[in-house]
Parts: structure tokens; sequence; C-alpha cells
């Protein structure tokens, strides 16, 4: 209940420099009025990939000895203050199609049991009036996005029982390009969307669903923000002026957006967050590759040994640049500049890339430090609270109110 947010915040004071001190009290005032919630959290999938049938039973409580690390528990969302997040149900877009629906059935019951298991802590939700309801009453609200296209396999009866069950955003691609619309990291098919999927993305709108358009090519931004009817949003994606990954976002697409109502959520994966991490991370990928790339090439080929420390040479001769929470709060400036302070959120991707994080957002612990920042840059309570949760809660409701248009519309 508020007692938890009280004893947090009281916590965090204590443990505060007092020149620090106003920021954090600043923090924990906004968030006692507006749920913080991220758009993209992979936790159901790091869970299934690591503990496999034991992760209806394990205790979610404290995960932060577990090896490797996960950046999400209980005790990390309560002590970062969420609010509300939108757990991704991603599955491999490599299956199958009848194995995706599977798979993202079973990745739905799990986002389903957190509440079912811990109804202190979750609360299901799947609209803005849902997620309000569960922060008065001191609980997470438990959205859910399917994370790709493909996991609908063709079929929009698919689409419509999913958002039966509760989700609350489809991402159009993942990493693979589709049978109706293109992913921004792989060739192009279709020149954006088919007449397919532009369907998909009008049914999205009837059943109140988010389209999502992280992932998918600039291309099919423009043909899905120039089809859509309701507000769009990018749940984990930055600002491709700042690191220029095509899974980030144009400036022109910004205005696009800008002009939409929707709302992009900043991710934190150092590749789309750092240009030097991106370019770095590609050499060293090709330094493996120059390597070691059986069955033919490479220096070292055949001597897996030797490839292994001549890898370890060069990363010593080549470390990693240094990812920072400035630079994530740099995206979301630009963002906020760019298409406007109502067009930007959080949408971190924990969970979903790795123990590599920005210096400072580590874990779920760490939002406060990021709103804390952004005061530190001038940042009003106000506009802290639309970034935190204001932001996609005015989407969430204006999809809702493009549901209800439409169903009068067919109606008559």
């Amino acid at each position: 209940m508020k007692a938890a947010l009280l004893a947090v915040t009281a916590v965090l004071l204590a443990a505060t420099p007092a020149a620090a001190q106003d920021y954090a009290a600043r923090v924990a005032r906004v968030l006692r009025t507006t749920p913080l919630i991220d758009g993209h959290n992979d936790w159901p999938e790091a869970l299934r990939e690591r503990q496999g049938e034991a992760r209806w039973t394990s205790d979610l409580r404290d995960l932060s000895a577990s090896k490797p690390a996960y950046n999400t528990d209980i005790v990390r969302l309560r002590r970062g203050m969420v609010g509300g997040q939108f757990w991704s149900v991603w599955v491999s877009p490599a299956l199958p199609g009848k194995d995706q629906v599977e798979e993202t059935i079973e990745q739905i019951d799990l986002v389903h049991a957190l509440s079912r298991r811990y109804p202190e802590t979750f609360a299901p939700a799947r609209t803005a009036a849902d997620v309000r309801r569960a922060h008065a009453d001191g609980r997470i609200a438990c959205l859910i996005g399917v994370e790709g296209g493909g996991q609908i396999d063709g079929s929009l009866s698919v689409l419509r029982i999913y958002a039966a069950l509760g989700a609350g955003y489809l991402t159009l691609t993942h990493s693979r390009t589709i049978e109706w619309a293109d992913s921004a990291t792989d060739d192009p098919k279709h020149n954006g969307l088919t007449d397919f999927g532009r369907q998909v993305v009008l049914e999205l709108n009837r059943l109140g669903m988010l389209v999502d358009l992280s992932h998918v090519s600039e291309k099919t931004m423009r043909d899905a923000l120039a089809v859509t009817r309701a507000p769009v949003i990018f749940s984990h994606s930055s600002a491709r002026a700042l690191d220029g990954h095509p899974r980030n976002v144009s400036d022109d697409v910004l205005k696009l957006v800008a002009g939409n109502g929707g709302v992009v959520m900043v991710n934190y994966a150092p590749a789309y967050v750092s240009e030097a991490y991106r370019r770095w991370s590609a050499d060293s990928l090709a330094e493996k590759a120059r390597l070691n790339s059986p069955p033919y090439d490479g220096l070292d080929i055949g001597q897996p040994d030797k490839a292994a420390a001549d890898y370890a040479a060069w990363l010593a001769d080549h470390p990693a640049p240094v990812v920072t929470l400035a630079e994530v709060a740099d995206h979301i400036e630009h963002i906020s500049k760019l298409a406007g302070i109502d067009h930007v959120g959080l949408g971190s991707d924990y969970d979903g890339v790795g123990e590599t994080l920005p210096q400072g957002l580590g874990d779920v612990s760490t939002y406060p430090a990021l709103l804390a920042e952004l005061m530190r840059r001038g940042w009003s309570d106000a506009d802290v609270a639309k970034l935190a949760g204001g932001n996609i809660l005015r989407v969430m409701e204006a999809a809702e109110k493009v549901k209800a248009q439409m169903a009068r519309s067919t109606s008559h």
C-alpha cells in the first residue's frame, strides 16, 4: 500500500546526501501521484529461458544473487517505485508460426501468474483506469506487450484472442521481416506494410490495443502512422540523431509521432544509446568473425583456444566504451525537445539485453536516479510526471476512445 512507498522514500532519503535529498523527495512526490510505467521488460522470457518449469513456483521476491544476474525482482521493483510494467511476452521469431502462438499464450499465462502468486504486489491491468486503480492500491500494474507480429501467425483471430487474454500492444515486427511488415534489422521485402499489415493496424485500433513500432523499418513506421486512427507507441526505442542504429527513431519520424499524439519510450540498451558503443559492438563481432568463422574462414580457423586468446587480446586493446545514465537522459531530452514533452516515456528493455547496461541504470531499482538527473537539468515535476507515466496513460486512454468510436461506427 502507500505505506510501502513511504518506507522506500524514507530509506532513500536516509542514504542520500543532503544536496540530493530535494531531488529524491521530489521524485517520491511525483511517483505518489503518477505511476511510473515502463514500456518494455523481458523478465517473463528471462524466467522461462533460465528456470524452465521452475518459473511457475520459484521465489521471485529477491533474485539479486542469481547468476547470470536478473535486472528484475519484486524487491527492486519496489525500490524503483515502479507503478506499472508492460511485460514483453516475446518468443523467438525463428519458430514456426503455430509454435509462436503456443509459446505466446504460455508467456501471457506467466504474466497473469505474477498477480495470482503475489496479489499484494501485482495487479492485472489492461486499461489506464486499471493502472490508476492498482497504483492507488499500492500495487504494480501488470500490462502485456506481444513483441512481434509473427506471433499472430498471420491471423486476426489470434490477435483478437491475445486481446481477450489482456494483451495491451503488438510490436509489428521483431528482428525479422515477416510476411506483412519489414523489420529494421532485416532486409526489406514489402517496402513497409502490406495490405494485410494495414489491416492489422486497424484491427489493433478496433481492439484498443496499442500499435508498437519498435523494431520496425522506417517505412513500416511511416505506413503505420499513416493508417492508424489512434496514437502509436515505440515501447523501447531511442533517438537516431544521437545513435544511428536503425532500431532508433529518426527526427522526421519523431515529428510524425508528435502529430499522431504517440509516445517514444526510451531504451537503455547500450547499442541504442551510444554511437561509440554501437560501432565498437560491430567491430567486436567483426573481429570474432575475422579470427574464426568455420568451416572455411578465419585467421585462427580450427583453433578455438587460439581464437579465444586472440580475441581476449583484442578486447584488452579495444575496451568497450562506457555508457552512462546521462546518455540515456540525453535521448530523453532530444525526443522531448524535438517532438515535445508529451511524447516521451521510459522503455528500459530490462532482462532483454543481458547484464551490459548504462552505468547507474543496472536494474529496475534505478528509475528514481534517472528522474533525478532530469530534475538536475531543470525539468519540472509536471514534466517528469509526464515522462514517468502520464504520457503513456494518455495514449492508452486515447486508444480506448478510438476503440469506442470504432465500435459505435460499426454498430449502425
